[in-house]
């Protein structure tokens, strides 16, 4: 009599187990034996579900390809930012090094700052940035070419601004040619990064985005430096695979999360995506193209409304896009993507905050976090 007790009991939590599953099945054939527009909602959601299972496992794939490799998270330094700051650019850059441990460098070669007399190169300003970074043991990923990073985004010298591309444009490549000859032996050169978001033609002031001059400046630069590896960074975050020419060595990706929403909201907004979202773009770039993606800017900087300045906005206002706990969330988001070389994008602001408005929030907390990852 026990076991026959026991075969009834395991019968009926079969027959309750069966019956939850049916219920979904049942309430799905309602809905579609409704009408026609009903089907259409059941056929678009299936096809939301499969495409994002297929996004995250792809994303899981391709963290579980990378979990073993060292991770690097450097950041980007600009010295007319730290300047903009009213910060000392070497005394800004020394402090990333020994006080955040910073020792990844995403360095950039401004075409006015460098060539500021047609024909006349001065290296000197880039020069004490790649002895810093030796100095430290630290590598060094330059930016090069017309488009690299901060407004204006493209950085042309004065007297290249108003001449056309068949002019403009060969001075460009000598331009290049005189600063990779430079810097293509010095041993903390690690990669370049080739024009910033090139396709990105809703933001900056640029005068050309040709398909056909990104290509030519790749195999320029292949062709002077057979060794460094070259990054080509997406325009955008959609979803979508980089697979037009050229191909890299590996591609570049921004994260920015929280941002000021000019056009609708008027308001800060949040992208949803999870961190699995960008693994899976890493993922299908690499499936298709066999090469690996970084993350060349991550967002850990406010975004503030075009009435406000970065330097003039109270706390509390630049609080809203970014403070000392989203800090600490964001770095653990980039880390979350499984890509293992990460650029944060905004330490010149944190120092600023901290040295010149008595709000060291920000720089203590990055210090603290990028701790836990060395």
């Amino acid at each position: 009599m026990p076991t026959i007790t026991r075969n009834k009991n395991k019968s009926t939590k079969i027959n309750k187990r069966s019956s939850y599953l049916r219920l979904p099945l049942i309430y799905i054939k309602n809905i579609w034996n409704k009408n026609i527009w009903n089907k259409f909602f059941c056929i678009v959601l299936a096809i939301i579900i499969t495409f994002a299972t297929g996004m995250y496992g792809l994303g899981e794939w391709y963290i579980h390809k990378h979990k073993n490799e060292p991770l690097k998270i450097g950041a980007t330094f600009i010295p007319d930012y730290a300047t903009y700051f009213d910060l000392d650019p070497k005394d800004t850059m020394q402090k990333m090094i020994t006080d955040l441990g910073i020792k990844q460098f995403r360095l950039v070669s401004y075409w006015k700052d460098i060539e500021k007399s047609e024909g006349v190169y001065d290296f000197s300003g880039l020069d004490w940035q790649f002895d810093m970074a030796a100095n430290a043991g630290a590598k060094v990923s330059l930016a090069i070419g017309l488009r690299q990073p901060r407004w204006p985004e493209c950085h042309a010298p004065n007297w290249a601004q108003t001449e056309s591309i068949d002019v403009w444009y060969p001075k460009l490549k000598n331009y290049m040619t005189a600063v990779i000859n430079h810097y293509k032996d010095n041993p903390v050169l690690e990669s370049y990064q080739l024009e910033n978001e090139f396709f990105m033609t809703v933001f900056g002031i640029c005068p050309d985005h040709s398909r056909w001059r990104l290509v030519d400046e790749y195999n320029m630069v292949k062709q002077l430096d057979t060794n460094t590896p070259v990054i080509v960074s997406r325009s955008n975050n959609w979803v979508g695979l980089p697979l037009g020419d050229p191909r890299p060595d590996k591609f570049g990706i921004s994260i920015y999360k929280r941002v000021w929403d000019k056009t609708f909201t008027k308001r800060y907004f949040e992208y949803p995506m999870p961190a699995w979202f960008y693994s899976s773009l890493a993922g299908g770039a690499e499936i298709l193209t066999g090469n690996d993606m970084v993350i060349h800017e991550l967002q850990v900087e406010s975004w503030l409304p075009d009435d406000f300045d970065m330097k003039t906005a109270s706390i509390d206002e630049v609080y809203k896009s970014m403070n000392p706990e989203r800090l600490k969330d964001r770095i653990k988001y980039g880390v979350a993507t499984g890509m293992r070389e990460i650029y944060l994008w905004g330490p010149e602001w944190w120092l600023y905050l901290k040295d010149k408005k008595g709000a060291p929030e920000l720089w203590d907390t990055a210090k603290t976090e990028l701790a836990k990852y060395r």
